[in-house]
């Protein structure tokens, strides 16, 4: 079963170094009325709360897919920005080199047009792996916390969308441009 979110294709299942993973839900980040991009989160097994997805053991994936050309170095910043918002600034302060870094990465890009998309890995004993337009950037970020802070930018107490979060966490339906086959 495949799910189509702003048309775009979104795999039920994937797998990450070796381990299957399940879609847990996907949908669409809105700025006012545009469509920005497509996210889709996968687990190892489905989670309805954002306790739940960051406390769940082995590998995560968010793929993002643009449906609007974007400033890359403003995409970086936004990213900085919600992990900011969504944590304890003594916690945040301790991830600025990590932040720093995946702004460079978003930043020598300068943009990211419709369709391209980066990929946020968590792999155990790795760290995260910031996949775009299908080029690993850099050597993966050791922390645990630094992926658990990006993943709060959608399912922290304040994230980027309200609707995309409830979409993420499995909980939202089709909406407009959405369609779950």
């Amino acid at each position: 079963m495949a799910a189509e979110v702003g048309g775009v294709k979104i795999d039920e299942r994937i797998s990450l170094t070796g381990s299957p993973l399940l879609l847990n839900g996907a949908g669409i980040r809105y700025k006012a009325v545009f469509q920005v991009y497509t996210a889709a989160l996968y687990l190892g097994q489905k989670a309805e709360t954002p306790e739940a997805v960051l406390g769940a053991p082995g590998p995560k994936r968010m793929a993002i897919t643009m449906l609007r050309d974007i400033d890359s170095a403003e995409l970086g910043k936004l990213f900085s920005r919600g992990m900011e918002d969504n944590m304890e600034r003594s916690e945040f302060a301790k991830l600025i080199p990590g932040v720093m870094r995946m702004s460079e990465v978003f930043s020598k890009h300068k943009k990211l047009h419709t369709g391209e998309t980066f990929v946020l890995d968590w792999v155990p004993g790795t760290g995260t792996v910031l996949t775009v337009k299908g080029q690993v950037e850099g050597a993966p970020f050791k922390e645990p916390e630094f992926f658990n802070a990006l993943l709060r930018i959608w399912l922290g107490p304040k994230p980027a969308d309200w609707q995309l979060k409830e979409a993420l966490l499995g909980k939202a339906r089709a909406s407009s441009g959405q369609q779950l086959r």
